[in-house]
């Protein structure tokens, strides 16, 4: 593929990872706004957004599977004009069955990407842990701006417009992919790399085995803090932001867009170092960080918030790559489908956890020692992985073909 065609798609992959984050957080800010015009309770309006974050992973199989046996791109065309559809159409509900219903379905859409993008830009890829960074960077960029984009529409706009602002935003970037794709700017990768296996390999069932365990952890950690962190920042940043809608989503998003560098050095150290001992020191890492941040009230919460989500995305990358390392290159849609029905669909019961808590203790901020115990199981289960050979990139690939990881 020409070099000028891999860029174009780095940056859709990345714009389309970025929405897919972006457009499921839209709530975790406008639900203050609610709160405080419907009159309602913070754990009765949150768990309307429950459901949209069980089928953003419950989708994500059959997604990877219409993928392999239609087109990757095909399914990126209907990811935006899906999620920017469905997002005009939650801005318009007047009723909390309304706008769950209309979440339900922008998780249905969102579900496309990871399972779909993710594996097409891997197909495409020259330096795999990098391109996972850049695309990781996006996908962090993403999960910043949902607070601020919503805090900024619902404050000066109305909560309306959170939602329907950025939908149109989103169908007018599926036009711009379409104009790609049908122009042949893009094209359906088919590149079989040198560590790619034809069929799977019995360390590929032990890689696949123990990640079972482990991205369910980190994706039960990712949810909680994506859903969590604004209501964390309301409770514990009075002082600092005086419950201002925008103040709390600004705070969210720079902890975000400072967590967004973390995925770049993870994808560099992914291309040089083992990805076992990598993707292992960023879970081990990241238990004493959730235990003091619920310690901290106050300025200081703002750095260690960004600490525990940058070590939950830095391994990312490596992560990523095992999987694909391991993986046939025709079941990789339904295995990053299966991946991701885990991250995203069971490990939702984070985004469950949040209204539990509150409604049982009060306040949001414990939930920070519930995720301090599931980093603690992830690093255990991470110590399981097989060795690693050294990069993912193409040296890497060169170096390790025919070894295990």
């Amino acid at each position: 593929m020409q070099q000028s065609s891999y860029r174009l798609t780095l940056w859709l992959a990345g714009l389309a990872h970025a929405f897919s984050h972006m457009f499921v957080l839209f709530y975790a800010t406008v639900v203050l706004a609610l709160e405080r015009e419907w009159g309602l309770g913070y754990a009765e309006l949150f768990a309307l957004s429950i459901p949209g974050a069980v089928l953003m992973g419950a989708c994500a199989l059959p997604a990877g599977w219409l993928a392999d046996r239609w087109s990757a791109s095909g399914m990126l065309a209907v990811f935006f004009f899906g999620i920017g559809a469905a997002s005009i159409l939650t801005g318009l509900m007047d009723s909390p069955i309304g706008i769950a219903l209309g979440l339900a379905l922008l998780g249905v859409f969102a579900s496309i990407y990871h399972p779909v993008g993710i594996p097409w830009l891997i197909a495409q890829a020259p330096n795999r842990g990098r391109a996972l960074g850049i695309n990781g960077v996006f996908g962090s960029a993403g999960t910043a701006g949902a607070a601020l984009v919503a805090g900024f529409l619902a404050q000066s706009l109305g909560w309306r417009a959170a939602f329907v602002v950025p939908g149109v935003a989103a169908l007018a970037a599926g036009l711009l992919f379409l104009w790609a794709w049908r122009g042949g700017r893009l094209a359906e990768a088919a590149v079989a790399v040198a560590d790619t296996p034809g069929r799977f390999s019995s360390d590929g069932l032990r890689v696949f085995t123990v990640l079972a365990l482990t991205v369910t952890c980190t994706g039960l950690v990712y949810q909680s803090m994506a859903y969590a962190l604004p209501k964390l920042f309301d409770e514990r940043l009075q002082g600092v932001l005086g419950g201002s809608v925008l103040g709390i989503g600004g705070a969210v998003s720079l902890c975000y867009l400072l967590s967004a560098g973390a995925q770049l050095v993870g994808g560099e150290l992914a291309d040089r170092y083992p990805l076992k001992w990598v993707y292992l020191g960023c879970q081990v890492a990241l238990a004493p960080f959730c235990v003091l941040g619920f310690a901290l009230f106050g300025a200081a919460l703002l750095p260690i918030a960004a600490v525990v989500v940058s070590l939950n995305v830095m391994g990312q990358p490596a992560e990523n790559s095992l999987l694909a390392r391991h993986t046939p290159e025709r079941w990789r849609g339904k295995v990053f489908g299966a991946k991701f029905v885990l991250t995203l669909g069971v490990s939702s019961l984070g985004v469950a956890l949040v209204p539990i808590i509150h409604a049982g203790l009060g306040q949001i901020g414990p939930i920070l020692l519930v995720l301090a115990a599931v980093a603690v199981v992830s690093a255990a289960a991470a110590g399981f992985l097989p060795r690693s050979g050294r990069r993912s990139g193409p040296a890497g690939r060169l170096a390790t073909a025919g070894t295990g990881d």
